[in-house]
C-alpha cells in the first residue's frame, strides 16, 4: 500500500463526498443514530463539495492509495468570533480501512504544517483526541453543542 497526498482537484468533489459519507457512518456510530446515518447522501455531499472547491480560500488535501481517494483534510481561517489562533482545521477523515497507515498524519501536516491551530473534535471521540494530542492540539476549555447528521453532540475545542 502506498499512500500519497496531494492538493485537491475539482475533479475529487465525487470521491471526497463519497469518503465523507463512509467516513462518518464508521467515526459516528457510537454519537449519532443508526438511522440518521443512513440517510447521509453521497449526491448531496457532492454538491456541497462541489460548492467547497469553487472557493479558493480554504486548503484541501487529498490521500490517495493509488488512484483512489482514501481521506482528505481541508483547513481555512478559523470561524469563531473568539477564535485563539487564525487558523482552523476544519475537516480531516480518513477511511477505517487506512487507519494507522499515516494519511491522516500526512493530510494534518499537509494542511497544518507546524504552525498554531485550532479545531473542533467529538468530545466523546477518544481515537480523534489521542490522534490530535500526538500532535500538540489540546482542549483550551471551550465546549459547544453542534449538529451532527442532525445530532447534537458535545464538541471541545483544541488548540496548539
Amino acid at each position: 500500500m502506498t499512500i500519497d497526498v496531494r492538493p485537491v482537484v475539482s475533479a475529487d468533489a465525487r470521491a471526497i463526498a463519497e469518503v465523507h459519507v463512509q467516513a462518518w457512518r464508521e467515526a459516528y456510530t457510537r454519537l449519532v443514530p443508526t438511522g440518521a446515518l443512513a440517510r447521509l447522501s453521497v449526491n448531496q455531499r457532492e454538491l456541497r463539495w462541489k460548492e467547497i472547491l469553487s472557493h479558493p480560500a480554504a486548503t484541501i488535501w487529498v490521500a490517495m492509495d493509488d488512484e483512489r481517494v482514501i481521506g482528505f483534510a481541508g483547513a481555512g481561517p478559523a470561524r469563531d468570533a473568539d477564535a485563539p489562533r487564525a487558523l482552523e482545521l476544519q475537516s480531516i477523515y480518513v477511511l477505517a480501512s487506512h487507519y494507522g497507515t499515516g494519511a491522516g498524519q500526512r493530510l494534518l501536516e499537509s494542511v497544518l504544517g507546524d504552525g498554531p491551530a485550532s479545531l473542533w473534535v467529538a468530545d466523546d471521540n477518544p481515537r480523534a483526541r489521542a490522534f490530535y494530542a500526538r500532535n500538540g492540539l489540546l482542549p483550551d476549555g471551550t465546549t459547544r453543542m453542534g449538529p451532527l447528521a442532525g445530532t447534537e453532540i458535545l464538541e471541545a475545542r483544541l488548540v496548539r
